[in-house]
């Protein structure tokens, strides 16, 4: 009888591929593309039980699906492709900004989020009912989603935001995005969510604050023009807001 060889390389093949299947299962869990899966998947068993059984009409269709299912992965899925890309390169991205802050350790107090002046902000906006959009920046960069709207690069404060997001401002529609301490800029578009998790009352400006934590790490925020509702968004996952507890949410959300 032979004896099993188990060794490090075994185990770390092992956690490696539990990494990997959990971060595609995060990717999935609560939008469409699941049911995707699901049906290629039973496609699969179905191509391998027509073998079994020597169907040869199904085995030859089945077969040609089969054969092109790499490119319809690459077609159905590239959406999560490039945020799974992005969660695995995330942890290099964070070592080198790591390094870079060994060098300017003396800023980094400067450039460090006034949450106090988000929270006053938004407190504010949601007691008038102002429709708000507020991305704060984490370890992924939005750069790609900043450059969509237009370029600020002021720093952040209460007369700033509320400026930005007032009611007949020119960029009160769309994103506004803070890096850092820094608004770097306003009216931007973003990725819709397709998640049929969220609730049917949620419109355009909560789809995009989905779609944007769905694919990044940033915190969304946002509040309701109809009724001055505020919910966070972050990991693809939301919550509602009370003015009691929206700071603290704030703070864990970026300290996640």
């Amino acid at each position: 009888m032979g004896t099993l060889n188990f060794g490090i390389l075994d185990a770390l093949d092992i956690i490696i591929a539990a990494f990997l299947l959990y971060q595609v299962y995060r990717l999935l869990k609560g939008t469409a593309a699941i049911r995707i899966l699901i049906g290629m998947v039973a496609i699969y068993l179905l191509y391998n039980l027509v073998q079994l059984l020597q169907m040869n009409l199904l085995s030859e269709i089945l077969g040609s699906f089969m054969g092109a299912g790499l490119i319809i992965l690459i077609i159905v899925f590239q959406q999560e492709i490039r945020k799974f890309l992005l969660v695995v390169g995330s942890a290099t991205f964070s070592r080198r900004r790591g390094l870079k802050s060994m060098f300017t350790l003396g800023n980094s107090e400067a450039n460090s989020l006034s949450t106090e002046a988000v929270v006053s902000a938004i407190k504010n906006l949601a007691s008038t009912k102002t429709g708000v959009l507020l991305i704060l920046e984490r370890k992924d960069p939005l750069g790609a989603f900043a450059g969509t709207g237009h370029t600020l690069g002021a720093k952040v404060s209460r007369i700033v935001l509320e400026t930005i997001f007032f009611k007949n401002a020119p960029l009160h529609d769309g994103a506004t995005i803070i890096t850092g301490n820094t608004v770097s800029a306003a009216g931007a578009i973003l990725p819709l969510s397709e998640s049929s998790d969220l609730p049917s009352q949620f419109g355009l400006r909560h789809r995009a604050a989905a779609g944007i934590s769905e694919r990044t790490d940033a915190v969304a925020i946002t509040v309701s023009e109809e009724n001055g509702n505020m919910h966070i968004f972050y990991n693809g996952t939301f919550e509602k807001l009370t003015a009691n507890t929206l700071e603290k949410k704030i703070q864990e959300a970026l300290a996640g």
